[in-house]
């Protein structure tokens, strides 16, 4: 059994930043361009970035031309600018710039995909790309519809990276060095990184469909170590979504970041052995919802539903979790990190209800598994570039709020532990077991939180864990912006989310 490996982790964390930004500890500053893009990216028409060698026209024409003998399929084009900051050992030592423009030429023909992709968009490339689709099978049956058009706009076209001077961004972060090391003599060591990318997106059907996104991001983090006594402990903070970068340089924000970041690290200082065993866990709000995400989430994504391979499997209509657990997927919701105007298919992003007061209600899908499945796409059509076929992804997973008080809640905690925040995690889409480590957690007895505990895990399976739902607090948060998805090669932005939650019989594996 191959044992899927998908994390959603805090960026700043070691793994590859969403946006293609690539971080080294080497080179003092670099810039790598990876496409020839003439001219500035400022541009009161963000498309005229794409259409340097060819027109909306010509597009238009070779995906009909390509298209011709596919099922359904897409000419994706993608202009993606990005940069990254890191500021380490009270210095610079890392800024990087990138900017990529390419296309993805699609085609399905029932079950198969020919995908090509190359980082020139002119005639003559997605031509020859066309050839790659003459190994499919000409279509059999009626084309699916294009999708709906969309006027929502959920985010601004404005581009982050022009708008605030180098010299700006270095500073903030200097300042956020130093004040950290100001705030606490135990603070040994600060990191802090800025990153932020912009994307222009244009979907060509050859049934004439087009769609434009423009997608703006951004992103703050930092990590504190403390150090007392010989011992060194961690704490970190982040923070971003699909705005520019004026929320992040509000002193109000990066010194909740440095709060938080500080707090933490000085709680581990003082953690106990974590214990072992089944017990009472009772989850906090926003960030832990990363364990709904992994340990429920990708096994509701159409594609491991269709082939039969989710614990979820075949199982619509039918108790998955307790009553009141209510699990929905929202691409639209306002600047959030894993929000999409429209997915990378032109599909308008939506509020889709995975499980509704216990019962599984439906799966998240793209265009190619809801039409093999007899169902309509919602919006979850991602990818991570150009160069990337869409799957099924998630974008903003979370549980809704109960209605039960937090207080009540923990007061019920006779013998448990207290998870405020996780690190990496692992699943088994199959059997839907999973493993998560917490990164501040606590020990709870007769529903009082007691000691901070380190090295604990949680190991479960998210079929059997979601009926194990005894409480829903009334006090939903979403993380703050810092989620990157991994699946089958790709990383995507997304959000995650919960209430707190009570759930009875959890095992937990610890270090005394």
């Amino acid at each position: 059994m191959r044992l899927l490996r998908q994390a959603l982790r805090p960026q700043g964390r070691p793994g590859r930043p969403a946006g293609g930004i690539s971080q080294s500890t080497g080179a003092a500053f670099r810039i790598r361009k990876s496409a020839p893009i003439s001219g500035g990216m400022t541009s009161t028409d963000p498309r005229s970035l794409l259409y340097r060698q060819l027109t909306p026209e010509d597009a238009q024409a070779l995906a009909a031309e390509t298209l011709s003998a596919c099922e359904d399929g897409e000419l994706y084009m993608q202009l993606i600018a990005s940069e990254a900051f890191g500021f380490d050992d009270g210095r610079l030592k890392t800024a990087d710039y990138s900017r990529d423009a390419g296309f993805g030429l699609r085609g399905v023909s029932g079950e198969m995909t020919g995908f090509a992709h190359a980082n020139e968009i002119s005639a003559s490339a997605i031509r020859r790309a066309g050839e790659t689709l003459r190994l499919l099978d000409p279509a059999s049956g009626a084309r699916p519809p294009a999708p709906r058009h969309n006027n929502r706009h959920l985010y601004t076209d404005a581009s982050p990276l022009d708008l605030v001077p180098f010299a700006e961004k270095v500073k903030l972060l200097e300042t956020i060095d130093a004040t950290a090391r100001a705030r606490d003599p135990r603070v040994s060591q600060v990191s802090a990184s800025l990153a932020a990318s912009w994307s222009v997106v244009e979907i060509v059907r050859p049934d004439g469909f087009v769609a434009t996104d423009v997608r703006p991001l951004v992103r703050l983090n930092i990590s504190i170590v403390a150090e007392s006594n010989g011992r060194r402990e961690t704490g970190s903070f982040g923070m971003g979504g699909r705005w520019l970068y004026d929320d992040l340089f509000k002193p109000e924000n990066w010194n909740e970041g440095i709060d938080t970041a500080l707090a933490q690290a000085l709680v581990n200082l003082e953690s106990v052995e974590a214990p072992a065993g089944e017990m009472t866990v009772l989850l906090g709000p926003g960030w832990p919802g990363v364990i709904l995400h992994e340990a429920v989430g990708h096994g509701l994504e159409g594609d491991f539903n269709r082939k039969g391979t989710s614990a979820f499997a075949g199982r619509i209509g039918e108790r998955v979790g307790a009553p009141g657990v209510t699990v929905v997927d929202d691409g639209s919701i306002l600047s959030r990190r894993g929000s999409l105007s429209i997915d990378d298919e032109g599909t308008p992003t939506q509020e889709t209800v995975l499980i509704e007061d216990g019962i599984l209600r439906g799966y998240m899908q793209d265009r190619l598994n809801a039409r093999l499945m007899g169902v309509e796409a919602t919006g979850n059509g991602r990818r991570e570039s150009y160069a990337h076929a869409p799957m099924p992804r998630m974008t903003n997973t979370f549980m809704k709020a109960g209605n039960d008080d937090p207080a009540e809640l923990l007061s019920r905690v006779k013998n448990g532990i207290y998870a405020k925040s996780f690190g990496g995690g692992q699943v088994d889409i199959v059997s839907g077991k999973f493993v998560f480590s917490c990164t501040e957690a606590y020990k709870v007895e007769n529903g009082r939180i007691g000691a901070p505990i380190k090295g604990a895990t949680l190991i479960g399976d998210g079929p059997s864990v979601l009926t194990r739902v005894s409480g829903i607090g009334n006090d939903l948060e979403l993380d703050r912006g810092v989620g990157v998805c991994g699946k089958g090669g790709q990383s995507v932005p997304a959000g995650v989310g919960q209430p707190t939650l009570l759930i009875d019989g959890i095992t937990v594996g610890g270090t005394a």
